[in-house]
């Protein structure tokens, strides 16, 4: 449904992430894993993104052709997918020779860069494999990597004939649960937690409380959550529900999903609007760094949308810069919530 909505609207469409998760360790992915990735494409995505896989995994190269090959076959096969299959329908019909030329590939593969995939060596090799679109995360901007790695992705896509375009993904806000005080902490359907803001610097999480540190936009957070509000911990692994607004720093939570609480998960509230700026401080150096490469790069995720206003602090940043049209990144939204 998202899918169809963005492009009803005309828009270029990523879909992510951990679509073959499994290669993180394995280098084949998973039956289930090829499926999600067929149906995105049978749903009109533009492309499909690699993150852990290609960033960290074990084999970033096998996971890339992994997605092209996938992807590849779904579009190839995708006149052949009917409603119904009637009672004189002869299965052989459905077959037909794999589709072995990358080529013709339209769905565009994005591969997270990460220490697995940005050396000097494996950035050709990973253009090769079929990457269209590099990621640079800056999540993991540090120490100079993307300043030698931009113009390597560049010179290597020359030196190879291969039309290859970079994406920047800036941060966003931070939602995560704090650190533990021991093990992991069970949550069972039905217990009844603290959820609040650490009061001190020892507030970890522990039997009966869950934390979260107090930074801006994780307050904020806090103050827009209400009795009835869902929060999603760990991608929607777990569930919560606030029972109880104790304070706007203090929550009384019921567990409606459980599972094993571990330090740093990210937390998520699909149905509030929290009062935080889109662009961190941090987003905005990033930005910055971003905006004024050469060549220009070709599109820039903003973390954490919640609205159109959030967008126009990118542009009100490409304003200041006095970047003209024709430099000025695709802005890609991340719907997150």
């Amino acid at each position: 449904l998202l899918i169809k909505k963005a492009k009803d609207a005309g828009l270029f469409v990523i879909t992510a992430t951990q679509m073959v998760e499994s290669m993180i360790e394995n280098p084949v992915p998973t039956r289930a894993e090829v499926s999600d990735l067929q149906n995105a494409v049978w749903d009109g995505t533009d492309a499909v993104m690699l993150s852990g896989e290609s960033a960290s995994g074990k084999w970033p190269c096998e996971a890339v052709m992994a997605e092209a090959a996938a992807v590849l076959e779904a579009e190839t096969t995708k006149h052949l997918l009917i409603p119904q299959v009637y009672d004189d329908f002869v299965v052989d019909e459905a077959n037909k020779p794999r589709e072995m030329d990358d080529s013709k590939r339209v769905t565009k593969v994005v591969a997270s860069l990460g220490p697995a995939s940005w050396s000097d060596e494996m950035i050709p090799q990973m253009i090769e494999a079929g990457t269209d679109i590099f990621r640079l995360n800056c999540s993991h901007r540090r120490g100079g990597d993307f300043e030698r790695v931009y113009p390597l992705i560049r010179q290597s896509a020359k030196e190879l004939g291969k039309h290859v375009e970079c994406l920047g993904d800036l941060q966003g806000p931070k939602f995560r649960v704090a650190e533990l005080a021991g093990d992991p902490v069970p949550l069972v359907n039905g217990d009844i937690f603290e959820f609040g803001i650490c009061v001190d610097e020892n507030d970890h999480i522990r039997p009966g409380r869950i934390t979260m540190k107090p930074t801006i936009e994780q307050c904020a957070l806090m103050r827009a959550c209400k009795p009835g509000t869902t929060l999603l911990i760990e991608d929607g692994i777990m569930e919560v529900k606030v029972v109880e607004k104790c304070s706007d720093s203090e929550l009384r939570v019921q567990v409606t999903r459980g599972g094993k609480l571990k330090a740093r998960k990210g937390v998520n509230v699909p149905d509030v609007e929290i009062d935080c700026a889109a662009l961190t401080e941090k987003d905005i150096e990033d930005a910055e760094f971003l905006l004024q490469l050469d060549p220009p790069l070709e599109y820039i995720c903003v973390s954490f949308v919640q609205k159109g206003q959030d967008l126009q602090e990118l542009i009100d940043i490409m304003d200041r810069m006095n970047l003209p049209a024709d430099k000025r990144p695709k802005i890609c939204p991340k719907i997150e919530k």
